[in-house]
């Protein structure tokens, strides 16, 4: 389908095993005036979904991979194969409501710092999704280790990690929105690079919105910009391994961001917090290596 002169938006989707749910993602976009092209990479899923979109919505591109590459290193796929000066992050669980995708883009086109929009993820069940999250200071992840932040979840101390104190209902600056539907500038991944690929699943959404904000980037959220999402629908199918990735990548996160300009007891202290807290068989087999290979 050829571009329009007025698009300016390019969607990358990563889908495993979502064929039916893509399936209303893509009714929510495709042919959307503000979008110039749509492009699905499929990890390999071997459920149809290759085949479906092609039938269904032959204006989509679709990268079939053979094999799950991971969401960072597909969503690279995506972001390499499109050129629009905007594009958007857009996971196939979720479904775009009418006046989202302007409502973002309406943010960028104001705001010329803001390198990224976070949309306002609505559950099925109709509730706000709580969707923003500060960065894993040391202090922040160890109030939810001793369970300060759920005793004073209205704390902006204690709660700040997962900023219960907010009810994600005014536009503001975030540090770390969930990229189920993130609208990016492209000249700031141009800046700061794209997905870092060791960190597969999880913390590669986090580990990009670090390297935006400290370029100076801002990253706003638009509650105007409402997004259906049935959370989870992927990772569900392998929770047990993607509740151990989740807190292997907070490790790398600490190891890329941290290591070196925090303190060592703090450091060491999430790390601890990371795997025998939250997860203690996977913690304690964690410690038992040797030093080195931490």
């Amino acid at each position: 389908m050829p571009r329009s002169a007025s698009a300016q938006l390019d969607i990358c989707i990563v889908s495993w095993r979502t064929r039916d749910l893509l399936r209303g993602c893509l009714g929510s976009v495709v042919g959307q005036p503000e979008v110039a092209e749509v492009v699905v990479v499929d990890n390999g899923s071997g459920d149809g979904t290759v085949e479906m979109v092609k039938a269904e919505f032959p204006s989509a591109r679709v990268i079939a991979n053979a094999e799950n590459l991971g969401f960072a290193a597909a969503n690279n796929q995506a972001l390499r194969a499109t050129r629009s000066p905007l594009v958007l992050l857009l996971n196939p669980d979720t479904e775009v409501q009418e006046g989202a995708l302007g409502a973002m883009l309406g943010v960028l086109a104001e705001e010329s710092r803001a390198g990224a929009v976070a949309a306002q993820l609505i559950l099925p069940d109709g509730s706000v999704q709580r969707s923003c999250r500060s960065f894993p200071e040391p202090g922040a992840i160890v109030y939810e280790a001793l369970g300060l932040a759920r005793l004073f979840p209205s704390s902006r101390r204690f709660g700040r990690y997962r900023m219960r104190y907010w009810k994600h209902d005014t536009r503001r600056e975030v540090e770390q929105p969930m990229a189920s539907a993130l609208a990016v500038r492209r000249a700031a991944l141009d800046e700061v690079g794209l997905f870092d690929e060791d960190f597969p699943l999880y913390f590669n959404d986090v580990d990009l919105c670090y390297r935006l904000c400290q370029s100076g980037w801002k990253i706003v959220y638009e509650p105007a910009a409402n997004v259906s999402h049935h959370h989870g629908r992927s990772t569900s199918q392998v929770r047990p391994a993607a509740i151990l990735e989740s807190h292997r990548s907070l490790v790398r996160f600490y190891r890329k961001h941290y290591r070196g300009r925090v303190g060592w007891l703090a450091y060491w202290a999430v790390i601890a917090a990371a795997w025998v807290t939250m997860y203690p068989r996977a913690g304690l087999a964690w410690l038992a290596q040797p030093f080195a290979q931490r």
